[in-house]
C-alpha cells in the first residue's frame, strides 16, 4: 500500500502551517491582502488548507463544504494579473521554505503552486 503525498509531508499538520505561513504575510500584503475576505481570515485559511490537502490525497473536506473547487470562477471577481501572481507565489514559496519536506515534494508542491498561480490571471 503505497503512502500518500499528503500523508508523506505530513499530512494535516503539515498544510495548517503551510497556509498560516502564507496568510501570516497575505494580511500584511497591500496588493494580494485586499482581496481576501478581511473579516473571514479563518475562513479563508481554511479553504486553502482544504483544498491543498484534498488535491494532494487528503480528506475531502474542501468537496464536502464547498463543492467542486472551480478555481478560476471562484477567483474571477478579482482582478489577478502577473504582478499579483508573482506576489502569491512569493508568499507562498516563503511559507514554503519554512517547512521540513522532501526536494521531491517541495518541487511537487512549487511546480503545481505555479500552475494554479498563472491560471489566475484574469487581467492584463
Amino acid at each position: 500500500m503505497s503512502t500518500s503525498f499528503y500523508d508523506a509531508v505530513g499530512g494535516d499538520e503539515f498544510f495548517t502551517k503551510l497556509v498560516k505561513g502564507f496568510y501570516d504575510q497575505v494580511k500584511e500584503d497591500d496588493l494580494v491582502g485586499p482581496m481576501y475576505p478581511q473579516d473571514d481570515w479563518d475562513g479563508a485559511e481554511d479553504r486553502l488548507k482544504w483544498f491543498l490537502a484534498q488535491y494532494w490525497g487528503g480528506p475531502t473536506t474542501f468537496n464536502e463544504k464547498r463543492g467542486a473547487p472551480m478555481l478560476r470562477r471562484r477567483h474571477f471577481p478579482y482582478e489577478i494579473d502577473a504582478e499579483a501572481a508573482r506576489r502569491w507565489l512569493a508568499m507562498m514559496e516563503k511559507s514554503l521554505d519554512n517547512m521540513e519536506v522532501s526536494e521531491e515534494h517541495r518541487e511537487a508542491l512549487w511546480n503545481h503552486m505555479v500552475r494554479v498561480a498563472g491560471m489566475m490571471i484574469n487581467k492584463e
